[in-house]
């Protein structure tokens, strides 16, 4: 549905150029979900609901798919870079709010990079035939992390056809799970009854169960809000984003689905319960025996949860930096490497906190549940924002959702965030400290500006827009 007037927002001088079409922008889309959460938490889930492990991610999708159409509203509204950030300034004004928002987006980021990096480790003992230890998995994820500071430090420019690159890549692993299952299934290795058999091994009801599993699930969801930071970058964004975001997210949402459905067919529940960090391994090793694709599927995982690690430590270091030269946090934070002209303090930073998640939290559970917890809350606020700028009126035409879709998505991340859901406590703890910090980074900042330019910082004079990175500046 549009919302019509007569005419449209002009370019302007300085403008990005508009490079994306509906295909390039659907691999992006794609893309940028595909990844950690279906390769490293299928199992994860498993605990919580049994066999039924198909239906979190179908719920996961279908709050992901309302909360898109608040993203879909606000991006064509406002075709600008900058998500979360941008619409919670315009909606509600708040530049201590917004300061927030852009901190705790940041911090997923970190924790994503963090389950990325402890499933990166596990494929790669497996893929090397080394013994699984807890220790050896913590150095390597630990050595994996610094690898991606040293190529954030060194300078790595977002590339299209890199990411259609690693986007057919992180694909081909999941088509090779369902094909494994249409293989199982002509070998009579797999039994679809399995999955309508719920299982709580906590004994909690099938509606707490089911919510616990779906606010796990959620994370393999998440990815497709940063397409919005495309916008001014996409051709004819206001026509062609509605369509190009919501066939991404059934795409994948139609993959998840298959893959979990496949994942229990093949694997009893039990044992999938116990495959840690790579269930999809233990799927095709089960469905597929004698095959080469048993031998080659850790390194393809290896490869998805690589790129999602490198893009939002990427992205995190890149938001610190803007932050800094927005003087909201602290001047170090805009320090940059002379000859590569790279955020070296900000990168050096986001990799210490990564490290420290990854060495005293560990759990991929724990980071991906971490990761869905604090963009959930983001979310939360989006879905409002949508139903605060109504009132804000724009000149040209634009995607306007039902207005209950937002209503009915804030109320679902909005439960989906609290305790209620069984969400273990680690996780808010981890929420808790890490926006601390940003808490802490902020009064800093009050600080050094008072002492070094005489003035209060008040976060009211932000703006928050994104270079297409997650640079905010």
């Amino acid at each position: 549905m549009s919302e019509t007037s007569t005419a449209r927002p002009s370019e302007e001088d300085g403008e990005l150029k508009r490079v994306m079409g509906p295909g390039l922008l659907l691999l992006f889309i794609v893309g940028d979900i595909l990844g950690t959460g279906i390769y490293a938490l299928t199992g994860t889930v498993a605990k919580e609901v049994g066999g039924a492990v198909w239906l979190p991610f179908l719920l996961a999708f279908a709050v992901a798919l309302m909360t898109a159409f608040a993203y879909l509203e606000l991006v064509t509204k406002y075709p600008e870079a900058g998500g979360a950030a941008v619409y919670t300034h315009r909606a509600y004004g708040v530049g201590f709010l917004t300061f927030m928002v852009a901190f705790t987006v940041m911090c997923s980021g970190i924790t994503s990079a963090s389950t990325a990096s402890r499933a990166f480790a596990e494929n790669f003992l497996k893929g090397f035939h080394m013994a699984s230890d807890p220790t050896v998995i913590t150095v390597v994820a630990l050595c994996f992390m610094a690898l991606v500071m040293g190529i954030n430090l060194y300078g790595v420019g977002e590339s299209v056809k890199l990411n259609v690159v690693l986007t057919l890549i992180e694909l081909s692993g999941l088509l090779i799970v369902i094909f494994v299952g249409f293989m199982a299934v002509a070998g009579g290795r797999a039994d679809f009854s399995r999955t309508m058999i719920f299982e709580s091994p906590s004994d909690k009801s099938w509606f707490l169960a089911v919510s616990a599993a779906t606010s796990v699930a959620f994370f393999a969801m998440v990815g497709f809000e940063d397409s919005v930071n495309m916008a001014e970058e996409t051709k004819d964004p206001s026509r062609i984003f509605p369509k190009i975001m919501l066939t991404g997210l059934t795409i994948t949402g139609i993959i998840y689905v298959l893959v979990s459905l496949t994942a229990v067919a093949i694997v009893p529940i039990g044992q999938l319960t116990q495959t840690g960090a790579t269930p999809l391994l233990t799927v095709v090793q089960m469905g597929a025996p004698g095959l080469p694709f048993a031998a080659i599927f850790p390194f393809i995982s290896m490869f998805a949860v690589a790129n999602t690690a490198l893009i939002n430590m990427m992205m995190a270091s890149r938001l610190l930096y803007g932050m800094a030269k927005q003087q909201v946090l602290p001047p170090w934070f805009g320090w940059v490497l002379k000859g590569r002209r790279t955020p070296w303090f900000s990168i050096v930073f986001t990799t210490a906190l990564a490290a420290a998640l990854i060495t005293f939290v560990g759990q991929v559970s724990e980071l991906g549940g971490t990761t869905a917890l604090l963009l959930l809350a983001v979310f939360t606020l989006t879905n409002i924002a949508v139903l605060v700028l109504r009132k804000d009126k724009v000149d040209h035409d634009h995607f306007r959702a039902p207005t209950w879709v937002p209503i009915a998505a804030a109320l679902c991340t909005f439960y989906l965030v609290g305790p209620w859901t069984g969400r273990p406590l680690v996780q808010f703890w981890i929420a808790l400290v890490l926006i601390a910090i940003g808490a802490v980074l902020g009064v800093i900042t009050w600080a050094v500006n008072k002492r070094v330019y005489h003035r209060d910082t008040q976060f009211s004079d932000i703006t928050m827009v994104d270079d297409g990175t997650g640079t905010f500046n």
